[in-house]
């Protein structure tokens, strides 16, 4: 290579620069134990960079170098060394020391669930929806028309009011219908968006049906009235049986999913849901009937709320970590109040049997305590998807779980 070319000029600066870093580095090492060798070790440190800082290139940092410098903590490299099992004197680090967990930047793990306070609302009305049609069928078979009328007004009001929530979460009516296309029994949404079809004209005829004797005697009027009655039994009965699947399924469709405090409490969910349904027909019943006709709202009330309490309890002490969304925040303020609510319409349902006033203020904490129930399940699960600790800690939990099985 000659030197009069520009390359060879800049390959003969890297050698002449190369040996004066060597040159400098040796005289640091001879006076490494002085005062004047550690100013000199500073002085190349800066210029050349430390491990500590890891300003240079290719080096390292270490924790101690880390702290000292201020600078954010790096994996661990400076750790005492583990020895091997059996062997003599010092040995090699084998792996690196475990690591507490850590968020990437505080950010969650999953993605929070897009679902609004719609879709809360939503698993209120269906649960009346359902329970005050069982209402109404408990009042059609035992001869009390004031029960059945009430069960199918409110049965018929919540369904409409759970077709809105719905439609109004997918964004456009259309995607309602799109979703009947389909009929997946895998799927909790499209095997609900069959149930909710069935059951919604059910409950609109046998709510229909209870204005027949407002319609005149005679004409084509006249023949709907005496048709109306029959139809609206043979449709109530219809929305009872498919009651129970509507109350449930929204309990299926949040365990199905990823969020952990939903997905961990699958046991438990339909049978609050079902509590809740139960609980808030009998509300509906306390309320509209005269008390002499509000019996079977009563044992309704009763089996409800043992349902609902026996599942808001499992689900904040059986999960372990997964429970504290159940129990903080606004979630526990909202599943607390449901217990109080729900306590104290049992009691006034079984104290007030001839209390107008007395029934009608249970029947109302009966649907406020669902109402509270619904939401803390709803915002609970979405708090445990916000905080990446209740996704990575079980993960790690039932991984210990499967190597100790193993072994």
């Amino acid at each position: 290579m000659s030197p009069d070319r520009p390359v060879g000029d800049l390959f003969r600066r890297f050698r002449e620069r190369l040996s004066a870093e060597r040159e400098n580095g040796t005289a640091v090492e001879r006076e490494n134990g002085t005062a004047a060798g550690r100013e000199s070790r500073s002085a190349a440190e800066r210029e050349n960079g430390s491990r500590a800082t890891a300003a240079g290139p290719g080096v390292g940092r270490t924790d101690a170098g880390s702290r000292d410098a201020g600078l954010a903590p790096h994996p661990p490299r400076d750790a005492a060394p583990r020895r091997r099992r059996g062997g003599k004197g010092g040995g090699e680090q084998l792996n690196v020391p475990p690591a507490e967990f850590t968020s990437y930047y505080g950010r969650p793990v999953l993605k929070p669930p897009v679902w609004r306070w719609d879709i809360a609302a939503y698993l209120f009305t269906g649960g009346l929806a359902a329970g005050s049609s069982l209402l109404a069928a408990g009042g059609q078979l035992t001869g009390r028309p004031a029960l059945r009328r009430a069960g199918r007004v409110a049965a018929l009001a919540g369904v409409g009011a759970s077709t809105y929530f719905l439609v109004n979460d997918l964004g456009r009516p259309s995607r309602f219908h799109h979703m009947l296309r389909v009929a997946k029994v895998t799927s909790p949404m499209s095997v609900g968006t069959w149930i909710l079809s069935v059951f919604g004209p059910a409950a609109g005829v046998a709510a229909v049906a209870e204005a027949a004797p407002l319609l005149p005697e005679r004409g084509v009027l006249g023949l709907g009235r005496r048709l109306l009655p029959p139809a609206g039994h043979a449709a109530g009965v219809v929305a009872a049986v498919t009651a129970p699947a509507l109350a449930t399924y929204t309990g299926v469709l949040l365990a199905d999913t990823a969020v952990p405090s939903w997905h961990e409490a699958y046991p438990e969910l339909p049978a609050i849901f079902a509590g809740s349904a139960l609980a808030s027909g009998a509300g509906v019943g306390l309320v509209a009937a005269p008390c002499a006709q509000a019996g079977p709202a009563r044992r309704l009330a009763v089996a409800g709320a043992a349902m609902e309490l026996w599942g808001s309890h499992r689900v904040e002490n059986r999960l372990g970590l997964l429970s504290e969304p159940y129990t903080q925040g606004t979630p526990g303020k909202l599943l607390r109040a449901g217990r109080a609510l729900t306590a104290a319409g049992v009691v006034g349902a079984l104290v007030g049997r001839r209390s107008r006033v007395l029934s009608a203020l249970s029947g109302g904490a009966l649907i406020a305590a669902s109402v509270c129930t619904r939401f803390g399940i709803f915002h609970g699960g979405v708090a445990s998807a916000r905080d990446p600790r209740y996704t990575v800690v079980p993960q790690r939990e039932r991984a210990d779980r499967r190597a100790a099985d193993q072994v």
